[in-house]
């Protein structure tokens, strides 16, 4: 007799304990909705909180409450030391102008004409004579050499020579010399950022972001313009833009121009008249001004290297030389007093339209003359009033020519003035943001953005397309320094064998402890722990080897340690990477 078969699929015979649990365990129960936004909520907070510690504890072990205190001293201290320096000029001016204003063209039409003459010459032997004598490599620091610290020279200035071109500028100056007042402010301003960020042992990117704050500090304090001195601090001594720089960086430029505003007044460097754009018909002509002063400003340029390159021809000592070179802007200055000095007065009358059209053509021949002979000669100074003075005058004098031709539809030949400061300015320094905004700062004339902006970039872009680099570069150039190659070049030739060696051990095994010696004279390679890095490279891939000996500077037949292939290549790629994180943090 069978008995009924259960129903397999009967849901109400078996017992829920009877049945089979599923594959992936018990069912869960589900939660109230409550409890998961509260572990959502929860979650969401750890996550908050463990990024906000990981970013604050990156950010104060970087030092960086510590480098932005370092910024704002540095750009206090650079503020004072920029009016001290405008106050040596006038001290060194005072004894033969009879004054110690900035209207050096107007002084010297008043006093006697071998006043004019014998400052120049008696100021380049004095400081001839200094620079033969105290300076290293005889010439006087400035903007160029600030690059090539923060690029090779791991952000380092001797003070001292920092110190002493500053006051050689400011003599080279007082008496008379063409040149410029911001490139040694901004030689001096790195000086006591790289004398200070020492003090405190910072890392190699605080370094150089203090070295760009004592330089932007530098340009704000100098032109009273602090915007155009966090682009110049970022375009031209850093070479990139980063926001973990950008704030050290203002607060310096900041207290830099707060300073100046102080003492100064809280206007800008040149007050121009109202001028404004009357047709957009003149944008061709705006856009055939940045042609223009892209001529003006590589003429001026090459004028510089080719009156350096005649001048060094001859053999002389050189206090000689100096003193011959301001002889000549003496006798210049006979006929155009307006080449004296930073020439700011002459640069405010062609603002205000107060040159007739043949002074200004004359002008802009005698001061790229005076300009060129007083840089050749090595007199202290920088390039950027001089650029100024030949914009404002280039643009000057294609205004007069401009609106006289088309009356109706041109705008004041004043406007010219300014779009030239700037075109001929960003084309010298290499520099058309920081140059832009300076521009806005100095006069004031942010209405003329679109004519501006056109006109700076027509003409740096064709500089650059003729040159291949700005005036600083060329200086670096001369030195057989080539950094525009980007920052595998500057590591390549910052790095040295001593970075990257590992000292000689002594040998226990050896129980007479004698030296390790070879013969440097024959094929085996060898290394000082001066040569850089790409000479090691170099070294590695001529020999085939992959350890080189590296031997005393003194000795170089004592070996003191060896260089890997592999630890160059290590501290290479590390140093690549440390600079790629640098630029983008």
């Amino acid at each position: 007799m069978h008995e009924p078969e259960t129903p397999v699929n009967s849901q109400h015979d078996a017992p829920s304990a009877s049945r089979p649990e599923p594959a992936d365990g018990p069912v869960a129960k589900p939660r109230p909705l409550s409890r998961l936004v509260g572990i959502a909520r929860e979650s969401l907070h750890n996550a908050i909180l463990e990024r906000f510690k990981h970013n604050l504890e990156e950010f104060l072990s970087d030092r960086q409450p510590l480098t932005w205190t370092l910024g704002l001293f540095i750009g206090i201290a650079v503020g004072y030391v920029a009016l001290a320096f405008r106050f040596l000029i006038g001290m060194f001016q005072l004894p033969w102008l009879g004054t110690s204003s900035e209207k050096v063209a107007s002084a010297a039409a008043a006093v006697p004409w071998w006043h004019v003459v014998l400052a120049p010459a008696i100021g380049g032997l004095i400081v001839g004579y200094i620079l033969q004598k105290y300076l290293t490599g005889q010439r006087a620091h400035a903007v160029a050499d600030v690059i090539e610290s923060r690029s090779l020279r791991d952000c380092k200035i001797d003070p001292k020579t920092g110190l002493l071109s500053a006051l050689l500028s400011a003599m080279s100056l007082g008496s008379g010399a063409s040149a410029g007042r911001e490139g040694p402010v901004v030689h001096l301003g790195a000086t006591i950022a790289s004398w200070l960020e020492h003090r405190f042992q910072l890392s190699p990117a605080n370094r150089r972001t203090l070295l760009a704050s004592g330089a932007g500090a530098a340009v704000a304090a100098s032109f009273n313009a602090p915007i155009a001195g966090v682009l110049f601090a970022h375009e031209v001594i850093l070479g990139h833009y980063a926001t973990r720089a950008f704030v050290p960086i203002v607060i310096a430029s900041v207290a830099g121009g707060v300073i100046s505003r102080i003492h100064l007044g809280d206007f800008p460097a040149f007050t121009i008249p109202d001028y404004h754009i009357t047709s957009f018909l003149e944008v061709p002509a705006f856009a055939l001004l940045g042609v223009t002063c892209a001529l003006v400003a590589i003429l001026f340029q090459f004028s510089i290297m080719a009156t350096e390159r005649i001048v060094w021809h001859f053999e002389m000592p050189l206090w000689l030389r100096t003193s011959l070179g301001g002889l000549v802007v003496g006798i210049i200055a006979l006929a155009f007093p307006q080449v004296l000095g930073v020439g700011y007065e002459t640069t405010d009358q062609a603002l205000y339209r107060n040159i007739p059209l043949w002074l200004l053509l004359a002008l802009i021949v005698a001061k790229t003359a005076a300009t060129s002979i007083t840089l050749a000669v090595r007199f202290a100074g920088g390039i950027f009033s001089p650029s100024l003075y030949l914009g404002a005058l280039t643009g000057a004098a294609y205004g007069v020519i401009a609106t006289s031709a088309f009356p109706e539809v041109s705008a004041s030949h004043g406007l010219y003035a300014i779009l030239g400061m700037g075109a001929v300015a960003a084309a010298v320094l290499g520099a058309p943001i920081s140059t832009t905004l300076i521009c806005f700062e100095l006069t004031g004339g942010f209405e003329l953005s679109l004519a501006l902006l056109l006109t700076v970039s027509v003409s740096a872009g064709l500089t650059q397309a003729l040159l291949g680099q700005s005036f600083f570069h060329w200086q670096l150039a001369k030195r057989g320094l080539f950094l525009q190659e980007g920052p595998h070049k500057s590591i390549m030739r910052r790095l040295t064998v001593a970075n990257i060696m590992t000292e000689l051990k002594p040998d226990p095994n050896n129980t007479r402890d004698e030296p390790l010696r070879i013969a440097t004279d024959e094929d085996e390679p060898w290394l000082l722990p001066s040569d850089t890095l790409e000479r090691a490279l170099r070294t590695f891939d001529r020999s085939g080897r992959a350890r080189v000996a590296v031997v005393s500077e003194n000795d170089q037949t004592l070996v003191i340690g060896w260089a890997e292939r592999m630890l160059a290549l290590n501290a290479f790629n590390k140093a690549l990477i440390d600079s790629h994180v640098e630029e983008h943090r």
